[in-house]
């Protein structure tokens, strides 16, 4: 299990949310440009591991009366895919589902233009398609090409980028 801190630290590597404290230790993340009344992402973080992510617009999501998913046992991994599932599924246009194997897909190809990534530090990476393959600069320099663009997601993750709109 994930303590505390690496599941605030997942949630804040999303530059897309925002950290609120509440009572009790809790921290709660919203995110602003929700295209619907619901903003909280996430919800209730405490200390003692407990946790939960809004998922009541991802199709097929097993999600409480209130739409969450506790994350009290997740992986870091687990917690990257439905939290930022979670986000896609609050922003306007977007649809997300579960898979067949009851996993969320990390993020969908269906916006195949450029998009911006950064990592907390700040970095910020660019990914664009070309000739059927996937290009990431880093400013004017090349820095990888995917043949995927779930391969070039998987590795942006790993470096611990995450999307911004």
């Amino acid at each position: 299990m994930l303590t505390f801190e690496q599941k605030i630290a997942i949630m804040e590597s999303f530059p897309e949310l925002q950290r609120k404290n509440v009572s009790l230790g809790r921290v709660n993340f919203h995110y602003e440009d929700s295209a619907y009344d619901k903003k909280t992402v996430g919800y209730h973080f405490h200390p003692n591991g407990n946790g939960y992510i809004y998922a009541g617009q991802i199709k097929d999501a097993e999600t409480d009366d209130k739409g969450l998913v506790n994350i009290r046992d997740y992986t870091e991994e687990q917690l990257r895919n439905l939290a930022g599932a979670a986000i896609r599924s609050l922003t306007a246009g977007a649809e997300t589902s579960v898979t067949e194997s009851g996993n969320i897909p990390a993020i969908s190809a269906q916006d195949e233009g450029e998009q911006t990534w950064a990592d907390a530090d700040g970095h910020v990476l660019t990914v664009k398609p070309e000739d059927d393959m996937w290009f990431i600069h880093a400013g004017l320099n090349l820095d990888s090409v995917f043949e995927t663009y779930e391969e070039a997601v998987e590795y942006l993750e790993e470096e611990g980028f995450s999307r911004r709109k």
